[in-house]
This record gives structure tokens, sequence and C-alpha cells, in this order.
């Protein structure tokens, strides 16, 4: 599909206002944030009423032509633009030809109360964008429903937690600027029981899997990539779970200990009497 060139210059005003939503500052003023590369960019495109503008190389305009009529069809503006131009507005070393602007898709935590979750996790005091992403992806894949960032954790817009999250971003809800504790008791008048996962926790996850314990709606809480959770947010969970280390390895990181607590109460809810089969039958 053909598509006009009218960006050629990296001076180009419009060029200028992407390239300033790499800082969150502006991202925040304009609730605008970048996605990079073609999944992301398909995926926005996908996503009702967010892709804004689409900047695309001619190479990458004629390779993934599909995904130039997609975003036209969703009424993005798509510009042709020179490989200087998305070099000046991606945030990534060696970018993909690709570059979309897309409005803020955040969900309200009362939204997500309303929806009864089943499987939430809740990321309190996580600083590390790349971590972020990559925990929303491990939800995405493990049926979550939604996905709660404290106030104390990282943007979830920042352009590395949006690649990590390889288009997770666009498939669940996902609140923002929660406080923990208002995370934690609005999920327990919904119903949902409160692990915190924890290396130092009193529970062990095999143990809790053999008692049957996790088959209900679950929220999981995930800490910080260096030091964890606070004992005051501990203290709020119904339950501080650890992953057992069958092996010798010291520790988990956070992204791989997140997926493995999500996909064990996914198997648990979805197993002859947990709260999915009772549901979905």
């Amino acid at each position: 599909m053909p598509v006009t060139p009218e960006l050629i210059s990296p001076r180009s005003p419009r060029v200028l206002a992407a390239r300033r939503l790499a800082k969150r500052n502006f991202r925040g003023k304009e609730r605008l944030f970048l996605a990079e590369g073609p999944q992301a960019v398909r995926e926005a495109a996908a996503h009702a009423d967010t892709l804004v503008e689409l900047f695309a190389t001619p190479d990458a305009a004629e390779r993934y032509a599909d995904i130039i009529g997609e975003a036209r069809a969703a009424g993005a503006r798509v510009h042709l633009a020179d490989e200087q131009v998305i070099a000046d507005i991606s945030t990534t070393v060696t970018p993909q030809g690709l570059v979309g602007i897309c409005r803020f898709l955040d969900t309200p935590f009362e939204d997500i109360l309303d929806a009864r979750p089943k499987l939430v996790a809740v990321l309190a005091h996580v600083r590390d964008p790349g971590n972020a992403g990559t925990v929303l992806r491990c939800a995405d894949a493990a049926g979550a429903e939604a996905v709660v960032l404290t106030d104390a954790s990282v943007d979830l817009y920042n352009p590395k937690a949006v690649r990590a999250s390889v288009g997770s971003l666009f498939h669940l809800p996902v609140a923002v600027g929660v406080p923990v504790e208002r995370a934690v008791a609005g999920l327990k008048d919904a119903g949902v029981r409160i692990l915190a996962a924890d290396g130092a926790g009193t529970d062990d996850l095999d143990d809790e899997l053999d008692k049957g314990t996790m088959g209900g709606p679950t929220a999981w809480v995930f800490g910080n990539e260096a030091w964890g959770l606070p004992e005051e947010t501990r203290a709020l969970a119904d339950a501080v779970v650890r992953v057992p280390i069958h092996g010798k390895a010291e520790s988990l990181n956070l992204a791989t200990a997140a997926a493995v607590c999500l996909y064990a109460s996914a198997r648990a809810q979805r197993a002859s009497g947990g709260c999915r089969s009772v549901t979905e039958s």
C-alpha cells in the first residue's frame, strides 16, 4: 500500500514530538507512548483507538505492508520516513523500521475489581522496566485477567517495558499507580486470595499445590528485584510463598519466579474443583 513521504527531516515538528515520548514526563503530559517494531505495532493497530501515528522506513513499509494496511484501517496517520528519522525516534540500538505512537491504555483499578478476576499479578516496588514488561508477558501467557502496578513501581509505558511485554501490554487490563495497600484491600474485598512471592516465605509453593489451596481466585504480589517485598507488604498477604529451589541455584530472578507462580495458580484453577472449572464448565 503506498504511503505519502511526508516526513524526511529529523527536525520535523512531528519527529521532535515523537522523540520526546522517550521521557516519562512528556509521556504523562501527552498520555502517549512509543511502540517499536512490527509485533508491538501490529498489536497496537488491533487494539481499538490506540494507534495514533506510525513512522516507517520505505524498506519497512514494503516488508510489512500488511501492518501498514492495518494501521491505516485503524485510523492511524502513516508517515514514510528515512532511516535517520526512525533512529532519532527509536530507543533501540537497531531499530526495525517501524515506530508507533499510541494512546495510554491503562484500566481503572475499580474496573478490574468489577470484572471479578480469577488471577492477577501485582507488581509492588518493581523498578526495572524490562522485568515489568516480562512479568506482564508471563501474566498474559498464564491467562491472568489483569496486572496491577503499584505507585512505587516503574512506568508501564517506559519503552523497555513496552518492548519486554512483546505485545502483551495490549492484551489484558493493567492498572497503574495503585497504592499497594489499596490494591490488596480491593482484591480481598473482591474475594481474591493474596499470595506474596518471597524467597524467604514461610510457605512452600509445592506444599500449597499439594494441599489444594490454590484453586480459587488469586493475586500474586511480586516485589523489588534486589530486596524483594518489605515486611509491611508481606504482612498484608494471606500467605508468603517461596518457590522451592531443588538444585544448587542461589535464587530465581523476578520474571522466572513470576512465571512459575502464575502458572502454578493457572494449573490449580483449571484442575478439577478449581475456580475456572466451576465457572467455565
